[in-house]
């Protein structure tokens, strides 16, 4: 497995697995890497001929009041567990090399920002999309992978690529969860015992919703006040939204559900945000 942290040498040794008709997988990521990624990166392995995994934490995507500093990070640790996955090549760039200068062009999706997570976070999308598009730019995979549990996230992507025409096939990996239901992700090291035996509410909440819906029920607001009720039984869960929305272009649903709906929730336990969704198909 090669690292590389520059973008000149990225470009050249690209280059060469291009030359040679070699396909290119890239698993975007900000690292302290759990089992989640790792199963993206083992998709993607499936999927091309080279694998290539970023490690950038991206500060465009944080807000004033967010946790760029505190963002938890072990290059090391990152490392084995790529290597262990089959990755061919890790790209850890300097923030630096990525904003020579504050970005003078940004990538918008405003009709599917502006809502979900982008009412509590604004300008998060806009900084996902940029620097997105340009580790499309510089790698130009034929072949991409997110994961599921950022739902509103791979939306936007696949909505960047369809719209810019570019030649890159999103792939979606599945939600990876603890043992307990508990989606995997970065932010669970900051839950407190306390907390982190609280927030799974939310997967317990999603799946009471799914079964419900599984045995008939249709009418969304039932099927929020479910996932609802787990979570107001949590003293330490303040939750941001719950929300049941179309699969395609996030609008929430306000009739019986007839055509693929995700529910969707954002809930803080103290300072930690999570966030997890269930995908109900009619």
């Amino acid at each position: 497995m090669e690292l590389i942290t520059d973008l000149h040498t990225l470009r050249q040794t690209l280059a060469l697995h291009r030359e040679h008709r070699r396909t290119l997988a890239l698993v975007p990521t900000m690292g302290f890497l759990h089992e989640g990624h790792l199963a993206l990166m083992r998709q993607a392995r499936h999927h091309a001929d080279v694998v290539v995994t970023s490690i950038f934490v991206n500060p465009t995507q944080f807000g004033p009041n967010e946790d760029l500093a505190a963002y938890p990070r072990d290059l090391d640790r990152d490392l084995d567990l790529c290597r262990s996955a089959g990755v061919d090549l890790v790209f850890h760039p300097d923030a630096r090399d990525v904003y020579p200068r504050p970005p003078r062009v940004l990538v918008h999706a405003p009709d599917l920002a502006n809502r979900l997570c982008g009412l509590s976070r604004p300008g998060h999308f806009q900084g996902v999309c940029t620097v997105v598009t340009k580790l499309f730019h510089l790698v130009q995979p034929d072949v991409a992978v997110f994961g599921q549990k950022d739902f509103q996230q791979l939306a936007i992507l696949k909505a960047l690529v369809e719209d810019l025409n570019l030649p890159i096939a999103v792939l979606e990996g599945p939600t990876v969860r603890e043992h307990d239901g508990l989606a995997l992700s970065s932010r669970n090291t900051y839950l407190d015992p306390d907390a982190r035996a609280q927030a799974t509410a939310i997967s317990r909440g999603l799946f009471a919703a799914r079964d419900a819906f599984q045995g008939g029920l249709r009418d969304p607001q039932d099927l929020i006040r479910i996932v609802q009720q787990h979570l107001d039984a949590q003293p330490l869960a303040l939750p941001e939204y719950v929300e049941l929305v179309r699969a395609d272009d996030l609008t929430p649903i306000s009739h019986p559900i007839d055509a693929p709906a995700v529910i969707a929730v954002a809930c803080r336990f103290g300072r930690t945000r999570l966030i997890d969704n269930i995908h109900l198909n009619p």
